[in-house]
């Protein structure tokens, strides 16, 4: 091990950096194996003695390759574990400012060879350029005058001032990542890889780091618990939202569903392990435990999980555990296989359910209206460089196995990387089984291409084909029978989507829209008792990295059709144009505004917008049988939006 000092212009402030090199300890004559990495510590202070804050050390190799950042702790002291023998450069930023190499150390496998040799006397720099020796402090400067208070919340406070500063704790992995090198940054994107769920992306290391850990143990655990507070606004021609009743006016936009609002959409907590992929060595296991309290439950709902908040009562907000599940790492499957047993969030999408992970405040109607989450289990099995393969079994979408609605449903998809991980071909059919109207049974094929245009540009899209087979026609569930003078009896022959219960007349309300088979207005003798209910979409993202990786910005175009309503509850034909942009401070603060632009062309002179959903549909059938109009099914065929929520991340 050798330590030597390298000429340097400092600026502004000095540091001292008192910096043994130590290997990982020796081995014991009973181990076979020689040690193959090594390990560096030290400790950086100003010539005072006092620890230098918001700061970071950037380890990098001889040819430049950054191999760590990491923060000191409260008293300065930092360690790298895991290197491979070679020397390396030393160098500390401090918020926007870097300071250069500050020492470049050799480090030796398996050998502990601390740095002993005494400092010299501290000295005050200026802009001149001196030669800065890194060597360690002694007894006296390794206790400052006035040392900082180190309890929790003032690590935490810490935390977030060297990440606003652009210096967040980093994290060193003992393996580098295998296989193709992510494609995007992070941030400003929601993750440096294209999006794969059931699955960690299989070789790459877990790198992340959390405010909250660094102030509970520095990021130093694999179990780590962090989470968000998500708060979003909107101002929308829309203007018939009545959020107390649940009339999301918006709506088919989703995540900004009541119009004209101030909202708490998304508090979460996670706590999960990453089972460690990188490596081909051994066994790993991982697990996540999550929950989510707002507005959003609504759509991450599955039937079953106290389902009772949205289906029963329609209430604003309400939590559900959105994610609990196991995974289990063999890793001399091919090149990695996982087995994820439990509740996770379905495969597919270019979208996600939880705020961090989207590119945008708002999600697209394709989105909206596919599946959210599966209860069962899933393997994915990375065969190549190029090609993953996946499988599995649950009971349906977003229903819990010990519900009616629960039926046996497989899922598979093939996944192909190509260009070094710059395209992506993800081929998914999300659910097969029968494909019977059933809570959300759909049957679903979805496509999805991923394309990196430049280092700053790329582009996303997803088609997909859905339905549910002899889905009931809603004209039995809203129109009046002549016979009774009340709505139609749930029988075989006029069949009622799912509801509330099933007696005529006392207010049921459906839980899953059926399809609109036929125009509402002709009479029973020509109504069918049910129907085939498609759907297709195709959705586009194009997106740009800018203002050295801290903004991006969203551009999102997509089409919906959908054929008989089942889906969003008005059969129509839905064009949907978004403009947004995301803005960073540091990892940890996300500002995303936009706006959007929507227009429904419905069917049989309906309108699509600015309704309680299902609403236009009911009201034609009840004035063409001489009913009086329902305000909340008259609505418009366009609507502008602007929207904007703001993340905090702990």
């Amino acid at each position: 091990m050798r330590l030597r000092s390298v000429p340097h212009v400092l600026t502004a402030v000095a540091f001292s950096l008192a910096l043994p090199i130590v290997s990982q300890a020796a081995p014991s004559d009973m181990d076979n194996a020689a040690p193959v990495t090594g390990s560096l510590h030290g400790r950086l202070v100003r010539p005072d003695g006092i620890p230098v804050l918001a700061t970071q050390v950037f380890v990098r190799s001889s040819t430049g390759v950054l191999c760590a950042r990491v923060t000191p702790s409260a008293d300065g002291t930092f360690k790298v574990s895991g290197l491979k023998p070679g020397t390396y450069e030393i160098d500390p930023v401090e918020g926007a400012t870097e300071y250069g190499t500050l020492a470049e150390v050799e480090v030796l496998p398996g050998v502990d060879s601390p740095f002993n040799a005494a400092p010299p006397s501290p000295g005050v720099l200026d802009s001149s350029s001196q030669s800065v020796q890194a060597q360690p402090s002694t007894e006296a400067t390794q206790t400052p005058a006035n040392k900082p208070d180190n309890g929790f919340f003032h690590r935490l406070g810490r935390a977030y001032v060297a990440d606003w500063a652009g210096n967040g704790p980093g994290t060193v992995t003992a393996e580098e990542r295998r296989g193709t090198p992510a494609p995007l940054d992070s941030p400003p994107f929601p993750a440096s890889d294209w999006p794969i769920g059931g699955t960690p992306v299989i070789g790459a290391p877990d790198t992340q780091t959390y405010p909250l850990m660094q102030a509970v143990n520095e990021n130093k655990s694999r179990a780590k618990i962090y989470g968000w507070v998500e708060v979003g606004a909107n101002g929308s021609t829309n203007n018939k939202t009545n959020a107390a009743k649940g009339v999301p006016s918006n709506f088919p936009s989703a995540y900004d569903e009541y119009a004209n609002t101030v909202q708490l959409d998304q508090g979460a907590v996670y706590y999960e392990r990453l089972e460690n992929t990188a490596q081909k060595d051994h066994f790993d296991y991982g697990f996540r435990l999550s929950g989510l309290y707002g507005v959003d439950y609504r759509f991450t709902t599955a039937k079953g999980m106290l389902s009772q908040q949205l289906l029963v009562k329609n209430s604003q907000y309400g939590f559900d555990p959105v994610m609990f599940y196991a995974d289990l790492y063999f890793p001399n499957v091919a090149e990695g296989m996982v087995v994820r047993i439990g509740r996770y969030i379905s495969l597919p999408d270019i979208e996600a359910q939880l705020a961090p992970n989207n590119y945008t405040y708002s999600h697209s109607i394709l989105y909206t209206f596919d599946c959210y989450t599966q209860t069962g289990m899933n393997v994915s099995v990375k065969a190549s460089e190029h090609w993953t393969i996946q499988g599995g079994i649950s009971p349906g979408c977003d229903v819990m196995p010990w519900t009616t609605d629960a039926r046996v449903t497989g899922n598979t998809c093939i996944v192909y990387t190509w260009s070094n991980g710059g395209n992506v071909l993800n081929t998914c059919a999300n659910s097969i089984n029968n494909g019977k109207y059933g809570y959300n049974n759909l049957a679903a094929y979805y496509e999805t291409f991923y394309h990196k245009i430049n280092a700053t540009w790329h582009t996303d899209t997803e088609v997909w084909y859905q339905y549910e087979a002899d889905t009931p026609n809603m004209y039995w569930f809203n129109g009046t029978n002549p016979a009774t003078g009340i709505q139609y009896a749930n029988t075989l022959s006029t069949p009622w989507p799912e509801a509330t219960n099933y007696r005529p007349g006392t207010g049921a309300v459906n839980l899953n829209f059926g399809a609109v088979c036929k125009d509402p207005r002709l009479p029973a003798s020509q109504q069918p008792a049910r129907c085939y209910a498609p759907d297709v979409a195709i959705t586009n993202y194009i997106e740009h990295n800018f203002w050295k990786n801290s903004a991006s910005l969203n551009i999102r175009n997509e089409f919906v059709n959908d054929i008989v309503g089942q889906r969003t509850g008005t059969p129509a034909k839905y064009e949907e144009h978004m403009v947004g942009f995301d803005f960073w401070t540091g990892s940890t603060v996300t500002f995303r505004p936009e706006v959007s632009y929507t227009h429904a062309f419905a069917k049989y002179g309906l309108t699509a917008l600015d309704i309680d959903p299902g609403a236009a549909v009911a009201n034609l059938e009840s004035v063409s049988q001489g009913g009086t109009p329902n305000p909340l099914g008259l609505g418009k065929t366009q609507a502008v939006t602007l929207a904007a929520d703001l993340i905090f991340h702990f």
